[in-house]
């Protein structure tokens, strides 16, 4: 027993253990997994705490920390920048590529006499004779305005004078200089790895919080507290979800805002045009019965809010429609009715002629304004070239969403 004590204590004055070189990478290994888990979840902290203090809480409450503002006077500077070295870029490269067309005709540049010179030169006739390239040329232009009027053009992207280093753009002059291929880089990272992420969270968010917000106002006995309620959780998710946009909006002449028991009516250029005007106010929607994730929003919603759903079929029965909303506008009390009269979305650039079924309900109108600036991000959507899907990737991948409202007194039949 001496000589084992004796052995154990050599051993423990040495510290020789045949386990001890195991143990103690074990130990480094564990602490070093311990240490990037302790870093991962300081990093998550942070960034719940960024989303939800800086973001969210300032969107509850219709406040501005200025980031955004600071934000978008910075890309409107390199905007202005890359402007100046596309111009120089010019006259100094001859070869550069002319700008796409929108329209659905590519025309000819040039003017008129210009053309009509060519054609006479190409043909081997004398100086004043008839010629049939000349009534073939009229009839081609007189086509060209018919394909591509004034109507066919609000259906097409607006052209913007300078490029806003969006590849969607008209003009991709990004290869002009290494400088400003290097900014269009930096940009999509910024849009894609940073702002795209954040948006994403932000929207989901704010489709949660209204889901989860209506559906239990709706358990709620009828009456002022449920209507308040049912107001408050709507102006607050809307809000999120302009800031998942990156959403500068300026109301303008706000004593004219809509008022309970009257209609709204605006242009459209955008699905999102309905978060735009619900960030200043509740409105009641009107639209058809969908399914998927739009049919579970709309059901939730009106548990809380009376808006109008009309099935299908109910959608072709104009006197049904109108008896619904006479019915809705007779009770002071609801919410107003927010109708896009054009009946489909336009470029932002005019307003198309609006469906008079909107006027025919004897009650107040208010119109409003709404006018997107194109220079940071192409709010129009284009339904017949992008799905819903796509066209809101587009968007949370632009670089901002800035947009003035104009409330414009309010009108009555006389």
């Amino acid at each position: 027993m001496t000589a084992a004590g004796g052995v154990a204590s050599g051993s423990r004055q040495t510290g020789f253990s045949p386990w001890t070189n195991t143990s103690r990478g074990s130990a480094k290994s564990i602490w070093t997994l311990r240490r990037s888990h302790r870093c991962q979840f300081a990093d998550d902290e942070m960034w719940v705490f960024v989303v939800v203090f800086f973001i969210m809480f300032p969107a509850m409450f219709g406040l501005s920390l200025g980031v955004t503002g600071v934000y978008i006077q910075i890309l409107v500077k390199i905007f202005e920048w890359a402007t100046v070295r596309i111009q120089r870029g010019r006259q100094e490269q001859s070869s550069l590529p002319v700008p796409l067309h929108t329209g659905i005709i590519e025309r000819a540049s040039g003017s008129m006499q210009e053309q009509m010179g060519q054609l006479r030169r190409s043909q081997p006739t004398a100086a004043g004779e008839f010629c049939l390239s000349d009534a073939m040329y009229f009839c081609k232009k007189g086509l060209e305005s018919i394909v591509d009027d004034q109507v066919t053009q609000r259906f097409s992207s607006e052209e913007l004078a300078s490029w806003n280093l969006l590849t969607r753009t008209n003009q991709n002059f990004y290869y002009i200089s290494l400088r400003l291929t290097i900014i269009w880089g930096l940009g999509v990272f910024v849009r894609y790895c940073i702002l795209f992420p954040l948006r994403i969270a932000l929207a989901i968010i704010g489709l949660s919080w209204l889901v989860i917000g209506t559906t239990v106002v709706g358990f709620l006995p009828e009456g002022s507290v449920k209507n308040w309620l049912s107001e408050l959780v709507h102006l607050t998710c809307y809000r999120i979800c302009a800031r998942g946009l990156s959403a500068t909006i300026h109301y303008h002449n706000k004593e004219n805002r809509p008022k309970k028991g009257g209609i709204c009516v605006a242009n459209h250029t955008t699905p999102i045009d309905v978060v735009i005007l619900a960030n200043d106010g509740c409105y009641a929607m009107v639209g058809q019965i969908h399914g998927g994730l739009m049919g579970v929003l709309q059901r939730s919603m009106v548990r809380s809010c009376p808006h109008v759903w009309f099935e299908r079929s109910e959608m072709k029965d104009r006197h049904t429609v109108t008896s619904r909303l006479r019915d809705h506008i007779a009770a002071k009390t609801k919410l107003p009715i927010l109708i896009f009269p054009e009946g489909t979305c336009v470029n932002n650039t005019s307003v198309m002629m609006f469906k008079k079924g909107s006027f025919e309900i004897e009650g107040t109108i208010h119109p409003v304004a709404i006018k997107y600036d194109p220079r940071l991000g192409d709010a129009f959507w284009n339904s017949s070239k992008y799905n819903m899907v796509s066209y809101l990737l587009r968007m949370m991948t632009s670089w901002a969403i800035v947009v003035n409202v104009w409330y414009l007194p309010p009108m009555t039949i006389q």
